[in-house]
């Protein structure tokens, strides 16, 4: 079959006998002459092969811009993130019976892979990390040293975890301003940390070095007392910082009050924090962008002794990893809790750090639940590490 240019699949000619326009006949005529020409063929002879092509014949020129070979195609982690964290951190937000917010930076990366990362979450303690920023910032412009002393008494006393209160006695309990850094950041001692608070100059101050190191969408409330009692329905009294007054006077509320309040809490928290802003921070922090590289040191070396969550995030970091990091734990009302939260950086064998956040707003998930969750997340940033 010839395919003709007015039609293709037509038999030779386009009529009986080859007709106007057909191809009939000169195709036989073509075909007779060839025949009439062509050399006998020698039943013995050696088949001759067609010289071929050579770059000595054939000069080949370097191509421009030759395309990269397969390997070098790989993701290159420090420009992009690896496409099985972000497909993790995913399927985890989405799965998770409850509001939570994930976000995980590489250092010296420009990326961050979140859920839910731009959204506010209650801190609750991870909030202590700004405040020893603060004080360490001051120490930094010689504003005050961390050797200075402080005395602390009755009246300073808050609520919840306070290992201090039990050092204080009537004439008060004296120590320095690193022992009380030290205390609030590895045992989040409210009290301590609510003593560099009025130390540096209350909640503004704090605001104020936020915003001088660009950090935005991290707020800082005011003070443990105010917020843990608003955040319980209660106007705060001093009597409550005394065993068990401030769960008593809690209990009594009744619960419609007490939901309340919490819900008020959750709905705007004052000291809410999105998750890629505190990974941001986390970041510049190990760069010495928050402090001198002296108070960075220092301040991470405090991190990596803390005693709190070792079954949060922690609990995930495989062998040969290092975990620096805060917790932060919020009430709880019925079979709800809220703030239960762990920040930190990851850092891997080969030296490259990962800054990490976990905050779970708003769950009735168990505490084991919780920790899978965040272990997972630790796994995930190992599982696709690669060092590039």
């Amino acid at each position: 079959m010839i395919i003709s240019k007015e039609g293709r699949g037509r038999p030779n000619g386009g009529g009986p006998n080859g007709g106007r326009g057909g191809w009939g006949r000169p195709v036989l005529l073509m075909a007779a002459l060839s025949a009439c020409v062509s050399a006998p063929q020698q039943p013995h002879a050696a088949v001759q092969q067609r010289p071929q092509p050579s770059t000595a014949t054939f000069p080949i020129k370097p191509v421009a811009n030759p395309p990269k070979p397969f390997e070098a195609l790989k993701v290159d982690q420090r420009e992009t993130p690896p496409p099985g964290l972000v497909s993790v951190v995913r399927n985890l937000g989405q799965s998770f019976n409850g509001k939570v917010g994930i976000a995980v930076r590489r250092i010296g990366s420009d990326w961050t892979v979140a859920w839910n990362g731009n959204l506010l979450f209650p801190q609750q303690s991870v909030s202590k990390l700004w405040v020893s920023m603060t004080f360490l910032d001051a120490v930094d412009r010689g504003k005050i040293r961390l050797s200075d002393s402080t005395t602390i008494t009755k009246k300073d006393l808050t609520l919840f975890h306070q290992p201090t209160a039990a050092l204080v006695g009537n004439s008060g309990w004296t120590t320095t301003y690193s022992d009380l850094m030290r205390r609030a950041m590895t045992q989040s001692d409210n009290t301590a940390n609510d003593t560099l608070l009025r130390a540096v100059g209350g909640p503004e101050a704090v605001r104020g070095y936020l915003a001088r190191r660009y950090i935005k969408d991290i707020r800082f409330g005011p003070g443990e007392r105010l917020l843990q009692s608003t955040t319980a329905g209660l106007e705060w009294r001093q009597d409550y910082s005394i065993g068990r007054n401030f769960y008593a006077a809690r209990a009594r509320l009744p619960m419609a009050v007490r939901q309340k309040a919490l819900d008020n809490y959750l709905a705007s928290p004052p000291d809410g924090a999105a998750p890629s802003s505190i990974v941001q921070a986390l970041a510049k922090l190990k760069q010495n962008d928050m402090l001198s590289p002296a108070s960075s040191q220092l301040l991470m070396s405090i991190m990596s002794e803390a005693k709190t969550g070792p079954q949060r995030i922690k609990g995930g970091v495989p062998a040969g990893w290092h975990y620096l990091h805060k917790t932060g734990t919020g009430q709880e009302l019925g079979a709800r809790s809220t703030g239960f939260n762990d920040i930190g950086i990851m850092t891997a064998p080969d030296g490259t750090s990962y800054a990490v956040a976990v905050m779970i707003g708003s769950t009735t998930e168990p505490i084991p639940t919780r920790w899978q969750l965040m272990q997972a997340v630790a796994k995930a940033v190992a599982a696709n590490h690669e060092a590039r």
